[in-house]
């Protein structure tokens, strides 16, 4: 594959899915079984997801000085957060995107089977000082969270750790990340999907986590790479 087409890294090839999300695969028997027996529910990012453990010890939230946990200190729901929360996540042919989107918290990502890519977007690094990580009010143009385009990184997780496959990723909070499946073996065309852990510190809530918007990312990337990932944008 030529891969100096790729605008986001010319030692990679170009980001593109390698199950066509609009002509999806069926999920295999072997596949429906681990979604049952694990109790998998479809995941508004993608894929399906099941919420193993949430630490009942509470924590100070740390995210109410940034100015969008609503509420008074006093409200025990929004002045604290659990202080860890771990999902089991999985990708399959059938639902193989999990579409860009940050959380506030740490991500420790842990592969079980599979193999996958993850593009991350480090929005964190560019915000301005008025706006940190870029979260600030609605009423804040995108030019004025930003100083310049942001870094992207972009990596493949899968079990062959001599060719650089990880097995184990951490993405702090406030940068935007998307996963997509890759076949279990390279050059093939076939997966049994990409099943993996995420623990997230602090715990967490959907209010600390938002989606990749078309205008954001164009503003954090150039219209090159913007064009490279659109698809990875939820459609809503």
């Amino acid at each position: 594959m030529d891969t100096a087409t790729s605008s986001i890294d010319a030692s990679v090839p170009p980001l593109k899915p390698s199950f066509d999300p609009t002509n999806p695969q069926a999920e295999s028997s072997r596949l429906k079984q681990v979604i049952e027996h694990l109790g998998l529910q479809p995941h508004i990012e993608g894929g399906y997801f099941v919420e193993t453990d949430r630490d009942t010890l509470r924590v100070p939230n740390p995210f109410l000085e940034q100015g969008t946990a609503q509420g008074s200190n006093d409200d025990a729901e929004k002045a604290t957060r659990s202080a860890s929360t771990t999902i089991h996540y999985l990708l399959t042919p059938i639902s193989s995107l999990g579409a860009f989107h940050r959380n506030r918290g740490r991500t420790v990502h842990t592969l079980h089977q599979g193999r996958g890519r993850y593009v991350i977007i480090h929005a964190d690094e560019v915000a301005a000082p008025s706006c940190p990580k870029g979260y600030d009010s609605d009423d804040v143009l995108e030019e004025q969270r930003w100083q310049g385009k942001a870094k992207i990184e972009t990596f493949i997780v899968g079990q062959d750790v001599l060719k650089g496959e990880k097995l184990q990723w951490i993405v702090d909070g406030g940068k935007y990340k998307t996963s997509f499946l890759l076949p279990d073996e390279e050059g093939g065309d076939a997966s049994e999907g990409l099943l993996i852990s995420e623990t997230v510190v602090p715990g967490f809530e959907y209010e600390d986590h938002d989606f990749m918007k078309a205008e954001r990312m164009t503003a954090l990337v150039t219209k090159e790479q913007a064009e490279e990932m659109w698809w990875m944008l939820r459609k809503v």
